[in-house]
């Protein structure tokens, strides 16, 4: 299998805006055509994460491993101390069922990405309204403390300055009209290629 003719989705966004909603949404849409890219983590899971379909959650030591023997197509140190990041076997554990991966994945990681798969990659960048507007959504979820919060803030600030790197740009206002819209970028990229198995 040549990775070079293989096809894949990216989703990306600050935290907060929405890119894991419309995500699901989009595996629920396409169920035959796409697979979600299990990213991996060295972050504790939450309570309603599981090992092997939310994340691969592994040691920090073994992060380190993957990275020294070339494992991933693209890994950050996201937060202090708490990498992510997309293993090669991953995408070709996907290719191999004759699907596309879909990565739900930060800025920085989707920019490394799609270097890799110009020709052959759908980025797609989910915006929030306002920061404003991010601020309250996180705030809602009650998981961020002040300084959590600022810090994402102030990341998201920093990601929105990338939107422009990317295929296509959704404000995600109100989330069933921005799914609506993505499912027919999707769509509008079945339509333009023909998949190699």
């Amino acid at each position: 299998m040549n990775p070079a003719n293989q096809k894949l989705i990216i989703i990306t966004a600050p935290s907060g805006a929405g890119k894991t909603s419309i995500t699901r949404y989009l595996l629920n849409t396409f169920p035959d055509q796409l697979d979600f890219s299990i990213s991996a983590a060295t972050r504790k899971p939450r309570s309603y994460e599981q090992n092997g379909k939310d994340y691969y959650f592994i040691s920090t030591e073994e992060f380190h491993q993957h990275i020294r023997n070339d494992e991933f197509v693209e890994w950050e140190m996201v937060y202090e101390g708490k990498y992510y990041g997309t293993l090669k076997s991953e995408l070709y554990r996907i290719w191999g069922n004759n699907k596309l991966p879909l990565l739900d994945i930060d800025v920085k990681g989707a920019i490394h990405v799609q270097q890799q798969y110009r020709e052959n990659s759908l980025s797609i960048f989910i915006q929030p309204p306002s920061i404003e507007e991010l601020k309250k959504r996180l705030e809602s979820r009650g998981t961020e403390s002040p300084e959590s919060l600022q810090a994402r803030l102030n990341k998201a600030a920093y990601e929105l300055s990338f939107h422009d790197h990317f295929d296509c740009i959704i404000v995600n206002k109100d989330l069933n009209s921005a799914c609506r819209e993505a499912e027919q970028v999707v769509q509008n990229f079945f339509n333009t290629f023909t998949p190699i198995h």
